[in-house]
């Protein structure tokens, strides 16, 4: 009987141990399950995607769904920057250009400076009133002054976003509001618009009017204010735009610059346009600490390596740089690059000025990152007949 309860007590304690570890595994999972919901929703809070990348080489150095496709609200109007700013630079416009404002233009609603139908503005006061003040009604008359038509300059949002290679965006407006019930809404990504403001990063014109705080519009009657507040909080961010609408959230591309150094981020879908603006400013206090730019190479370098003339003039030649090469490097990174020449040990016949001789391999941790092509500085003709004999024959002359 002793032994009868003894096994029942012993079957009971180690029931209640299984079972008391089952509950105790389940807790821990529903515990761990609740924490990365909680994550994912403090996550969704700061972002739907974001992005960091440098510049100079567009080396992208974090980033979360980089290739998500979202509606960008007015960061749509980066692009129609960048086909302006465009024609401006082949001097198919003038930012002196007269534009005078549509019926439907002066339609348009949502962020506006109030265009009258038959109002004249230069190109330029209608450009600061769409990048400084973000106003859609001055984005649709540029759009019309440029291609004639909302439908035509739309196609070349499209055609221009192709080749830059934006393999994620997709225009169907002009000024990035949200779409009418038969209209599609526009969608981009981060890592698109990175690379849409690289290119705008060319034109100082623009960040010139990206960087105004405030402008006068109308003879000053109406204040241009800049819908990106982080030009008041950090001294050296200089653009480049902001989006919003609900269903989009607080969108952003800023960049700034430190130095040598130019970082760009791009946030898509936050909660609040506070919320991004501090996420923005927690990467760029990151990275402008972390990163420096190094000039590994510069244009016109000569690169101290003799390549052998077998038939030349001249017996050497020293090649020099195509161009130059920065890279951002962290700081404890500096020692770790590497340049490696490669060159062939001798060449025949003549050397052409700006002949490719050979490459040099710039290397990081043994990670090729760059390559610049090693140049002839001059030009070196053939040695006579009777001197390319003797050389034939081993003699050093």
């Amino acid at each position: 009987m002793k032994k009868i309860i003894i096994v029942f007590v012993f079957l009971f304690l180690c029931t209640n141990l299984v079972y008391g570890k089952s509950a105790l595994y389940k807790e821990t999972q529903r515990a761990k399950s609740i924490s990365q919901a909680n994550l994912e929703k403090e996550k969704q809070d700061l972002y739907r995607a974001y992005l960091v990348m440098e510049a100079s080489t567009g080396k992208v150095l974090e980033g979360e769904n980089i290739h998500l496709k979202w509606p960008p609200a007015s960061i749509t109007k980066l692009m129609l920057a960048y086909i302006v700013m465009e024609k401006v630079a082949k001097n198919e416009v003038k930012l002196t250009d007269k534009v005078t404002v549509s019926k439907e233009a002066a339609r348009i609603g949502g962020s506006q400076v109030y265009l009258k139908e038959g109002e004249e503005f230069t190109l330029e006061e209608l450009m600061k009133a769409t990048m400084i003040g973000s106003a859609n009604d001055a984005a649709y008359a540029i759009a019309e002054f440029i291609a004639g038509s909302k439908e035509d300059f739309i196609a070349l949002m499209n055609k221009k976003a192709k080749a830059l290679h934006m393999v994620d965006t997709q225009y169907h407006s002009v000024h990035g509001l949200p779409p009418s019930k038969e209209d599609r809404e526009d969608l981009t990504s981060c890592n698109d618009q990175a690379i849409l403001a690289r290119e705008l990063l060319k034109y100082q014109k623009l960040i010139e009017w990206t960087s105004t705080k405030a402008e006068g519009f109308r003879d000053g009657k109406f204040i241009l204010n800049n819908t990106n507040k982080l030009l008041t909080k950090v001294n050296y961010v200089d653009g480049l735009k902001t989006g919003y609408y609900r269903e989009a959230g607080f969108n952003i591309v800023a960049t700034a610059k430190k130095s040598e150094l130019r970082l760009i981020v791009v946030v898509m879908g936050s909660l609040k346009a506070k919320i991004r603006d501090t996420f923005v400013m927690d990467k760029l206090k990151r990275y402008f600490s972390q990163y420096k730019i190094l000039n590994i190479v510069k244009k016109g370098e000569v690169i101290d390596k003799d390549v052998f003339l077998q038939d030349g003039k001249y017996r050497k030649i020293k090649g020099i740089a195509s161009t130059s090469f920065v890279y951002p490097v962290l700081g404890d990174k500096k020692g770790s690059v590497k340049k490696e020449i490669v060159m062939p040990e001798k060449i025949s016949g003549e050397v052409r000025e700006g002949q490719k001789l050979g490459e040099m391999i710039i290397k990081i941790d043994e990670e090729t990152v760059g390559k610049v092509d090693i140049l002839s500085p001059v030009y070196v003709p053939k040695a006579n007949l009777f001197t390319r004999f003797i050389r034939r024959l081993g003699l050093n002359i």
